[in-house]
């Protein structure tokens, strides 16, 4: 998932690309401690994914308070 993919989602769908992130982080970490992943690596991709979602969330949120704050 790139940056300008994430920036051409609306808020409502940066929330639920979010929810599924976690929901597969979470699957994945309980597989991997179940049985070893083939490719570990998804782990720390996935972190990643969730920390871009996450950094786009927050940089709306700080362009709206500032439009509010300008006004």
């Amino acid at each position: 998932m790139k940056n300008s993919e994430l920036i051409e989602l609306t808020d409502k769908e940066l929330g639920e690309r979010l929810d599924n992130e976690k929901d597969y982080l979470l699957r994945l970490r309980l597989n991997h401690a179940i049985s070893p992943l083939d490719n570990p690596m998804k782990i720390k991709e996935s972190r990643r994914n969730i920390a871009r979602i996450m950094t786009e969330i927050n940089k709306r949120k700080q362009s709206t308070e500032l439009k509010t704050e300008k006004s």
